[in-house]
């Protein structure tokens, strides 16, 4: 989980082009929305192409967006739980 979560703040970080944030910048469980890393709703939906393209996975619901990228971790979680129902 804690290289998973790495690997996300790095892909977070190209995904974005968060030119000033380093990996270490970002802590687990830091707010990625309005405070913390300030993102938007455009940020939001550049989170949901990278899931598609890293890690095959789709948003089934668009309300479940603001809980997945709520943090690295949830989002983690939720990279977790949808690669083991896979297999």
């Amino acid at each position: 989980m804690d290289k998973l979560m790495s690997d996300l703040k790095k892909q977070i970080i190209v995904q974005l082009n968060l030119r000033d944030v380093k990996p270490e910048d970002i802590s687990d469980d830091q707010p990625l929305f309005v405070e913390g890393l300030g993102l938007d709703s455009i940020d939001a939906l550049e989170l949901i192409v990278l899931l598609q393209q890293e890690y095959k996975i789709k948003l089934s619901n668009a309300e479940d967006g603001p809980k997945v990228f709520q943090s690295v971790r949830t989002m983690a979680d939720y990279i977790t739980a949808h690669q083991a129902q896979k297999v």
